[in-house]
Formats: structure tokens, sequence, C-alpha cells
């Protein structure tokens, strides 16, 4: 058998994170009651006519510099005919001919080390319905809350050559969207959705192969394994003497394989012309300037950093700078505590544990890095001890307490008297006659028993080291 190489290019679709849709004033809130957030505009009725909302150019630009693209200075919309049920007015408005950026490149790190990837455009359009399908009855109704919501589209050059390259790629796109704060790339909710172009040639080749188009994958565990079944489908399919035919295709993850959907567009199919409702866009420069200057620092920047002056190690940085929640959280209490990797530590530790435990995605997590500060620094203060500010911790996930209020509503506030504690420890003492002559006798283990004795009797609100302390003091006094 020849030896094959994939050869991979990726549209991108990114729901933007404005309070309304593209072209009307309907929310874009996701979840809603089918049909519940819909106007004349975005559901297609005669007569409407359609006006940008500007944080759409902006989101658009942000991330164009973000991708390092050029910005087209004059861009306007298209419209891109064709009928779908859930699109009611049969076309939809993109851009085609000026898309808003272009020529751009993001960088990558696989296990073969650094590449680029190019960008061929990035473009503003209007996203379309939804269907649902119910299995019970057999029939297809249609949501149409998601029409009009803005899209960003993000076209690649075709540059991938393996499943891991992709999943890096997508990677990068989502950090930078989250930091920009442009879109929540949440896809369990369809706000980044992935379009794979996959093709394959003998190595050696230069011309591509025919391609066939994966639609709307929706995480990238299961791009990951739709690649590497359809790379494995057409190798087999030409080894076997078959073509390849250009076709849309249906990724099923439950049964694992695709399916063919219809045969693939053409940009000639759709009839595009230049809508005309909506007046071109011009971009100043002086307004990319000031969009420059406000663009933030990003997840591989503030990783480095991390590393470098905070004393992290870069396992950890990987994970905190992998979500803007953890980010806001972590350098909210290191601001509080001077203690970054202390911070870390209880991160890695605790509150990732707590997000696992309640089955919550780090993403949609909400805690207030305020919170994990003030009780980062009442233990540092022997306040509470390590124990408790777990337990305070878990409680101020849970139910959004204030950590101070509740350590002293609950009587929680560490020991740390010894003329308080050294009373119980002697009470401790005297209902453990044997282990205490086993201590004098050189039994050195009694003293680990007779500390968790004396720790549980103080209700483990003591001073952990004020109890070893006074414990020794009283058993050299018995000698």
């Amino acid at each position: 058998m020849k030896e094959y190489e994939m050869v991979i290019g990726l549209e991108v679709h990114c729901e933007l994170s404005t309070e309304s849709k593209i072209f009307c004033g309907c929310s874009t809130k996701f979840g809603g009651e089918p049909n519940t957030h819909v106007c004349e505009v975005c559901s297609g009725m005669p007569g409407t006519l359609p006006t940008l909302n500007k944080q759409v150019v902006e989101y658009a630009v942000k991330t164009g510099l973000a991708l390092n693209c050029e910005i087209t200075r004059k861009n306007k919309f298209d419209r891109k005919n064709y009928f779908y049920p859930d699109l009611p007015k049969a076309y939809q408005i993109s851009q085609l001919y000026f898309p808003i950026c272009r020529n751009g490149h993001v960088d990558i790190k696989t296990s073969e080390g650094t590449k680029s990837i190019g960008i061929h455009e990035i473009h503003m359009e209007e996203d379309a319905g939804k269907l649902v399908h119910d299995p019970v009855t057999g029939m297809t109704m249609v949501d149409f809350n998601r029409c009009g919501v803005p899209l960003l589209e993000i076209v690649s050059e075709p540059d991938f050559r393996s499943a891991e390259e992709v999943t890096a790629y997508l990677t990068k796109l989502r950090d930078t969207m989250q930091y920009l704060g442009v879109s929540d790339c949440k896809m369990q909710e369809g706000s980044m959705r992935a379009d794979v172009n996959l093709s394959v040639r003998p190595v050696g080749q230069k011309e591509f192969g025919t391609r066939t188009e994966m639609k709307n994958i929706a995480s990238f565990k299961a791009i990951e394994r739709a690649i590497e079944y359809e790379r494995d489908r057409q190798i087999d399919l030409i080894e076997e003497g078959g073509k390849v035919v250009q076709e849309t295709r249906r990724w099923d993850d439950e049964k694992e394989y695709t399916y063919a959907m219809r045969s693939k567009e053409n940009a000639q199919d759709y009839k595009y012309f230049p809508d005309p409702d909506l007046m071109p866009i011009e971009i100043s420069e002086e307004h990319l300037e000031q969009v420059r200057a406000e663009l933030p620092e990003f997840a591989d920047a503030k990783r480095e950093r991390y590393v470098r002056d905070m004393g992290l190690p870069e396992y950890d940085a990987e994970i905190i700078t992998g979500a803007t929640t953890l980010v806001k959280v972590f350098e909210t209490a290191s601001e509080m505590t001077g203690s970054p990797k202390d911070v870390s530590n209880w991160i890695m530790t605790d509150l990732l544990k707590l997000c696992k435990d309640a089955h919550v995605a780090v993403e949609d997590m909400e805690f207030d890095g305020r919170n994990l500060g003030t009780i980062i620094n009442l233990v540092a203060e022997g306040k509470v001890n390590r124990k408790t500010g777990r337990q305070v911790l878990a409680k101020v996930f849970e139910d959004k307490v204030d950590p101070e209020e509740f350590i002293k509503e609950n009587n929680l506030a560490q020991v740390s008297d010894s003329s308080a504690i050294e009373p119980i420890i002697r009470e401790v003492l005297a209902s453990n006659e044997k282990a205490v002559a086993e201590y004098l006798g050189g039994s050195e283990k009694n003293f680990q028993f007779l500390i968790g004795q004396s720790m549980r009797a103080l209700k483990g609100k003591a001073d952990p080291q004020m109890v070893r302390t006074t414990l020794k003091m009283l058993l050299d006094q018995m000698r």
C-alpha cells in the first residue's frame, strides 16, 4: 500500500458574545424557549430591513488583529442564496468579495514542534436557526432563536497534516477568542463549531486529492475521531480502485462514522451578490491603532510570565491559562496574598477538584478570586488551619457564602491560645494512660496517636504546631 498524507483545511464558526443579534435587537442568550428570541427582521418577514450591530464589527477587528490578519479597510456584506428550512429568508447575509480580515496566521505547538497555520480570511455573517428532530413522532421542528446571532467564520489555509495539529489550532483559536472576550466558544452550546475539509494524497504528490467536508463537529475529541475515520475511509476507497466524491458528510459520534448528506456546493452555486440593504463599512487607521493598543495579554504570554516571574511549574501555568475563569481567580488571589505559588496550589489541588465533583466545566465556574485570596490569607495568618480552609472553600464554592462570616458564624476560627489548648490536652493524656505510658517507654508512634486525639478533642480548630509543642511539653514534664 502507498503511504498517504492528509491535507486539511478548517472553517471555524464562532458565535459572538454580543447581547443582541447582528441585524436586529433580539437577544442572543442561549437556552431560551423555542422561537422566543425572534422578531420580524431575523425571521425574514417581507419589507423588513437589517441594521448592523456595531459591536460585531468591533469584535471582528479585534479578532483579526489578534490572529495577525490584514484588516480590509473597506468591506461589505453579500447575500448567499440558498434555501434551508432553518433560514427563513432563503438567503444568508455574509461576506464573500471583501471579507473584513485576510491573510493571517496562528503559530501552534505540537509534538513535532512549532508550525504556522495560515488564515485565509475571517468574515462576518449571521447564523441560521436550529432543526429539532423528534424521535418519537418523526417530526422535525424549527427553532429560530439562533437566526441572526452574529458569527465570525475563520477560514484556514489547507495547512494541517494531522489531527493533533487541528486540535492545537482550535485550542489556540478558542483561547484567543475567550481572552478577547468576543466569544465564549462553548462547543457544547454550539458557539464554536468546526467544518473539516479533508483529502488524502500519496506522499510526495503536489496536487491535492478530492476533498470532503464534515460539518459542525462539536467537540475536540469528536473532531479527532472524525478526521481519523475519514482519512482511513478515503485511503481504503482509493486503494480499492474507487474515487472520492466531493461532498458534505455528517459525522455520527455515537456510531463513529461519516455518511453523505449532499453534494458539496461551490461559491457559484450560491449566486452571491452585494446586499442592497447594507452600506459598506469603512475602518480608519486611527481606529485600528486604538483597538490594537487595547488587545489583552494572551495565554502564551501569560504562561511564560507565570513561569518566569511567579515561579509556577509549567504544568500549573498551562492549566491555569487554559481558562479565563481560572486566570481571573489566580491573578486576583495572587494580588491579595502576594503568593502566586500558594494560590496555584489551592487552584490545582482544591478548586479544580470542586469543579470536577460538582460536574461544573471550568469555563462555566462562577467563583470570585477575592474569596480564595481571603481564605489563603486567613490560613497564612493562623486564623484557620489548612483543613478548615478547605472546608470553607467548599462552602464558598457551593453556596457563595462570605468566607469570614461563615467562619465566625460556625465558630471555625483556629485556637492559638496555649491557655485554651493546654487543659484539653491534659484531659486527652488522662484518658489515654496506656498510650502515654508506651510513649514514655520509648514508643514514638504513640506521639502521633496523641496528636490525633488532641486535634479531635479540639475539633480540628487548633494550630497544629501549637498542639504539637504543648503536647511535647506536657509529656516531657511526666518523665
